[in-house]
């Protein structure tokens, strides 16, 4: 199937009941008529036996993912972050290292940063637009390289290749968190990558109303990490994966508008009066460059005034629905990280995150001009 049929039917086929969507099994457990059915699930010849462990939707979610990204397999999980812990825990255990880009979202930057440490992982992080920094941040307990297919918030598009080639080398894992470029626009499994992860929450779901995240890779990577799912309580509930599958079969025609516009827009603000530097991508994939668009104010522009004046354009710590939307890197997604982390990547107080929405473009152009105009 192409893509965008792929997306529509990506669905379970084995209901015995046939309805024209996978039903809600709102359910934390599922029952057994006999000890010896019981059994029947520790023999591999029943699938579920208790939702944190298993449930028709989560799998739906998991499975649907994989098959976007031509990955053998997916596990579906509570969040974004959910999802990255047990896809690193699957390749990486205590007294590993993990190589990781500079310029990735603060959330997981924190993750790698602090909490991995209770795991006795170990972390560097690396400029990975400089191969040669990448190689000599590698050391003998190396077992991955990790970057985002599209880096928040900057928008710089990862050398997947040359990452993987990298790792080959070394023999190594690698693993990209693809939320900003989705499947729409890149496939890392296609070239390599180990493994892929989404933050559900965002283009997959599409509508913000959920938070949930999804890692996919092959069957044996993806069984360890469905353990880790399991085991660390990182599982998503079966009404969030319902809705979030519900969400993702309209991911195309959301994605050929967002990108569309956030090309426009980004056009319209490159060089518009009181914008420092644009931020937006121009070689990602042949279908678009993203629906995300990244502003610098520029020095004599109030921030406080500009966000006062976006009128209908609501300030939001996420991004990626159909509404458009702008977050503050500084405050939110990146506050967590050192000053001195920050500016090494360039988010300062001036820096704007823009969430591009459906809406009509000269609307949404108009929205931010008047905002730039309102910062004087």
């Amino acid at each position: 199937m192409k893509f965008d049929t792929k997306v529509v039917h990506s669905t379970l086929h084995n209901r015995s009941i046939k309805s024209k969507t996978t039903p809600i099994y709102q359910t934390s457990a599922f029952s057994f008529s006999s000890l010896e059915e019981l059994e029947g699930f520790y023999e591999g010849k029943s699938p579920y036996l208790y939702t944190r462990s298993g449930n028709p939707n989560t799998d739906e979610l998991g499975a649907m993912t994989a098959a976007l990204e031509d990955a053998p397999a997916g596990v579906a999980a509570a969040s974004g972050l959910g999802a990255i812990l047990a896809g690193i825990l699957a390749v990486t255990e205590t007294g590993g290292h993990i190589v990781a880009a500079e310029d990735i979202y603060g959330g997981t930057y924190h993750l790698l940063n602090e909490e991995l440490k209770t795991f006795g992982i170990t972390i560097s992080f690396a400029d990975f637009s400089n191969p040669e920094e990448i190689e000599n941040s590698i050391t003998p307990e190396t077992k991955l390289l990790y970057s985002e297919s599209i880096t928040n918030p900057f928008l710089r598009v990862e050398d997947i290749k040359g990452m993987v080639a990298i790792a080959r080398k070394h023999g190594i894992r690698t693993m990209i968190d693809n939320t900003f470029a989705t499947p729409y626009l890149l496939n890392p499994y296609k070239e390599g990558v180990d493994i892929v992860a989404h933050s559900a929450t965002k283009y997959i779901g599409g509508h913000s109303d959920v938070t949930a995240g999804v890692t996919t890779g092959s069957e044996e990577l993806m069984e360890k990490a469905r353990n880790k799912v399991i085991n660390l309580g990182l599982n998503l509930s079966p009404h969030e994966a319902w809705l979030t599958v519900r969400g993702c079969k309209t991911l195309s025609l959301r994605m050929k508008q967002q990108c569309r516009n956030a090309e426009k827009l980004a056009e319209a603000l490159d060089g518009y009066d009181g914008v420092k530097k644009v931020y937006y991508p121009k070689t990602a994939s042949e279908k678009g460059n993203g629906a995300i668009v990244t502003i610098e104010l520029s020095e004599e522009r109030d921030i406080h005034r500009f966000f006062t004046g976006l009128d209908w354009v609501k300030i939001v710590p996420t991004l990626a629905g159909v509404e458009t939307t702008v977050s503050y890197p500084q405050g939110t997604s990146h506050r967590a990280l050192s000053e001195e982390a920050r500016s090494k990547i360039g988010v300062n107080a001036r820096v704007v995150r823009i969430s591009v929405g459906i809406e009509d473009e000269e609307d949404i152009i108009k929205a931010f001009r008047d905002a730039v105009d309102s910062s004087k």
